[in-house]
């Protein structure tokens, strides 16, 4: 049988994406294997958060190109779409999936690589053979004979569909099953659900303690920095039904911590294509499930938390008290610029809402130094907004330049050396922050998700549902379970130590204590 490895980069949507995509090559026979192992596909869902990201990309690629010479290389995700649209030869990839077709990344592998099927024991890879419409060969154009793309569709036709991109005065048209370009359909969510096949002889990578639950697709938000918006336009929101059915084999399956996610999840509802719900119910219809112990709601725009999804998380005993609440600067001249949808005003009226009602809830962000325009005063505006509002856990970034946003086309970017000062002078902030709020939770015994190990031989880590990452002694076959622990003290890099509340036992009663 044929081997397929997987590498993830960005974001918690792209984690489920990249293991729904692995669950598509199983069920066409294909054996997976490590990254770092040889193989005869290699599938890379990348990221173009960053610069970083971009680099990460390009990286794997020429790492996967190296490790096994002839093995087919495919790009999907916001990286592989910046390169379609752009037309960047991408130094080893073999094929590039856009990512409104990345759900279907196995069906075009073998499309474009016959020679593969032969090798494959399933059946189903009979069926995703060629395209019946294809005009030319199942081959894809390789580098050197111009932009790599799949083997699905002509190359004029994939340009037309996925260059001719948004712009922020004329967004995609949004919807479910509609594309940037309107002539190719999306296919952003999982066709089938999980493989039954275990996962415990899955690749380490793609061994879940936590489950992740893509719901939604697509941002039109377009501030500034971002290029999402080129890369992820349609938005799309996943039948209510279908989210449900998927939760529920995910707790058949053992996993204990469903994060509900999505590009922007708060767009999540019946415009979109819910068939009815809203992102609220369908937090509370996971939690009820039998087996589900925990329920997170990842990344979201502070304008897009409304009461009912408070009350929620206010009452319902399996829905963490965790919010990420992408801030990005705490100053309203850089929010303005960024074209963020808020200022700190609001920003902070918020916080203290959600702190009302949900006394010991985690309060995790993102935040951009060095901004085109940021000068030393209003970046010290962020540091001042960052200690006030004390978050559990904050991501600093650099800011890099993303193509096609409007900020790139600004001249008065940050120079390197000072957005490295700030970073650090942010970190050392958001950090004391962190330890203040760990401190805080000293003394209490909290429900924590064992996900890997700890600080030397004999300790595991893991996560508080408010989102505080605590090591402890304790057996490795706990790992995946919901277990007590008594917060003790706290690393200097913000971390809790903790004592397991019931030293020996494991199993059912950490389930029973989740």
């Amino acid at each position: 049988m044929p081997t397929a490895a997987f590498a993830n980069l960005g974001c918690k949507v792209n984690q489920y994406e990249t293991e729904r995509i692995a669950d598509s090559f199983e069920r066409l026979g294909f054996t997976l294997t490590d990254f770092d192992a040889p193989a005869d596909v290699y599938v890379i869902n990348t990221c173009s958060v960053t610069g970083a990201a971009d680099r990460k990309s390009r990286h794997l690629a020429r790492k996967a190109a190296r490790q096994s010479p002839g093995a087919r290389v495919v790009l999907t995700g916001c990286f592989a779409q910046t390169a379609l649209d752009t037309g960047e030869a991408v130094e080893g990839a073999t094929l590039l999936v856009p990512n409104a077709q990345k759900m279907r990344a196995a069906a075009h592998v073998l499309s474009a690589f016959p020679d593969l099927i032969q090798y494959s024991s399933s059946p189903a890879s009979e069926a995703a053979g060629p395209h019946p419409g294809a005009s030319r060969p199942p081959s894809p154009i390789r580098m050197g004979d111009g932009p790599v793309t799949t083997a699905l569709m002509p190359l004029d036709e994939w340009h037309s569909a996925v260059v001719s991109g948004p712009s922020p005065a004329e967004p995609g048209e949004g919807g479910r099953g509609t594309s940037r370009g309107g002539g190719l359909p999306v296919a952003v969510f999982p066709e089938d659900l999980i493989s039954p096949a275990s996962l415990a002889e899955r690749p380490q990578a793609l061994h879940r303690t936590r489950g992740t639950l893509k719901v939604q697709d697509g941002c039109t938000y377009f501030c500034a920095f971002c290029s999402i918006p080129y890369t992820r336009a349609t938005l799309a929101s996943r039948a209510f039904a279908d989210v449900v059915a998927e939760a529920r084999q995910m707790a058949e399956q053992g996993i204990k911590e469903v994060v509900v996610t999505g590009v922007c999840v708060g767009a999540y509802g019946p415009e979109t294509g819910s068939g009815g719900a809203r992102l609220a119910e369908v937090l509370l219809a996971v939690a009820d499930i039998p087996g589900i112990a925990r329920v997170r709601l990842s990344s979201v725009q502070p304008v897009e938390v409304p009461d009912e999804i408070i009350r929620a998380m206010a009452t319902h005993p399996h829905i963490a008290p965790h919010l990420h609440l992408s801030l990005q600067s705490g100053d309203d001249t850089m929010l303005r610029a960024m074209n963020r949808p808020y200022d700190t005003r609001f920003f902070a009226e918020h916080v203290a809402r959600l702190r009302a009602a949900i006394p010991r809830i985690g309060l995790t962000t993102d935040l951009i130094v060095g901004f085109p325009g940021e000068t030393r005063a209003l970046f010290e505006n962020t540091l001042a907004f960052a200690a006030r509002i004390g978050f559990a856990r904050t991501h600093v970034f650099r800011y890099s330049p993303r193509p096609r946003t409007a900020a790139a086309e600004r001249t008065d970017d940050v120079p390197p050396e000072e957005k490295e000062c700030r970073h650090r002078e942010l970190s050392d902030v958001c950090l004391a922050s962190q330890r203040a709020f760990a401190a805080a939770e000293l003394g209490q015994t909290a429900p924590v998700l064992v996900e890997g190990r700890g600080r030397g031989a004999g300790w595991l880590s893991g996560y508080t549902g408010n989102y505080i990452r605590v090591q402890f002694e304790a057996p490795p076959t706990l790992r995946g379970e919901i277990v007590p622990v008594t917060l003790t003290d706290i690393t200097p890099d913000g971390d809790a130590l903790g004592v397991l509340s019931f030293p020996g036992r494991e199993g059912a009663a950490a389930q029973r204590q989740g």
